[in-house]
């Protein structure tokens, strides 16, 4: 059963008082508990490139999937092959829409993101990651309370109705700077546009660099009420 860990018996609990303020410990819970049947969808974002190395330690062949809309940032693919290098085990998937970019300008219309971004969305990203998602039990997600409003009251474990499946987020108590420590410190590879004003890092039709230094997600669909493409709503 997908939920069976929901049985009050079984949640465990975390302490953050450590090095990881409890990601790893979470980490280790959750591949115990599922082992292949758990998958991490990564945005590549750094936040993502820190729970690749936490997650290397404890999994070095997890299964990654990467929601591949065709409308990336160059950084963000190029970045993607050094992750692979550097983590050669790591089953990294670019998972495809149903639709190419000529398809869905066929059915829907040029530039449906800008039209229309919610349903590009989720022709995009919603339903690739459903059907990446239709076996899998529990997935990772590297959420952070800090990122929004929207994101304050996530929990190491959450009950994903959407997805049917347990969401997994090791990251919850984790800061921006307390990121970036640490990805420094390991010397590890990150997206350059980080440098340039990008926080959070999407496609590039519906990214720009972030307005407000105070909100993370400024710079995603400037200019519109969206801030959320859809996975964590």
């Amino acid at each position: 059963m997908r939920f069976e860990i929901w049985n009050e018996e079984n949640i465990p609990n975390f302490s953050i008082d450590n090095e990881t303020k409890g990601a790893l410990e979470v980490l280790n819970w959750a591949y115990s508990t599922y082992d292949d049947d758990l998958i991490y969808a990564c945005s590549f974002g750094v936040e993502g490139i820190l729970l690749i190395d936490l997650i290397s330690k404890v999994k070095p062949d997890a299964k990654i999937v990467f929601l591949e809309t065709g409308l990336h940032f160059k950084e963000t693919y190029e970045l993607i092959d050094r992750v692979q290098a550097k983590y050669p085990h790591l089953k990294i998937e670019k998972k495809l829409p149903n639709l190419t970019l000529d398809e869905q300008a066929t059915v829907h219309g040029d530039e449906l993101w800008k039209r229309e971004p919610n349903n590009c969305c989720h022709i995009r990203k919603i339903l690739p990651l459903r059907d990446a998602l239709k076996d899998a039990p529990a997935w990772i997600s590297g959420l952070r309370r800090e990122q929004s409003a929207s994101r304050q009251k996530t929990n190491f474990l959450n009950l994903d109705n959407k997805f049917n499946s347990v969401k997994v987020c090791p990251l919850i108590h984790w800061t921006w700077k307390e990121v970036w420590r640490y990805v420094y410190y390991k010397n590890l590879p990150y997206n350059p546009l980080h440098d340039i004003g990008y926080p959070s890092i999407g496609c590039e039709v519906c990214t720009v660099a972030a307005s407000n230094s105070s909100n993370d997600r400024s710079g995603r669909w400037s200019g519109t009420n969206k801030t959320e493409c859809g996975l964590h709503d």
